[in-house]
């Protein structure tokens, strides 16, 4: 239970962060406001939306899961810096914090359950 929980929390997150990247104007001027360039930005927004399908899909192999979950620590430790580069306010640190911990969640009991 405390997998899929948090396993869809997190799906929830890279999903609607998928959207606000392709979508939202405040979040796309932001991006180009941390230096990011748009290839990048919706290169960012593909590869969430593959992590999502790989995290949730239950007949993924275990090492594409891994790799999915790899790639999406590096997006929110990437963020931080980010984020701490251009002197954010210290909830979007924390916010991105609590994402990393819930994505560590998911990822053990990933483990637990096998």
């Amino acid at each position: 239970m405390i997998y899929w929980v948090s396993t869809i929390l997190i799906g929830v997150i890279l999903s609607l962060s998928a959207a606000s990247y392709i979508f939202h104007g405040p979040t796309i001027q932001g991006i180009r406001e941390l230096g990011f360039p748009d290839f990048f930005r919706i290169e960012l927004a593909v590869l969430k939306i593959l992590a999502v399908l790989i995290l949730l899909l239950p007949s993924m192999p275990i090492q594409i899961k891994e790799w999915a979950y790899a790639g999406t620590a590096l997006f929110f430790l990437t963020a931080i810096v980010a984020h701490i580069a251009h002197k954010d306010s210290i909830w979007i640190f924390l916010l991105n914090i609590a994402f990393v911990v819930m994505l560590g969640v998911s990822r053990y009991f990933l483990h637990r359950n096998i």
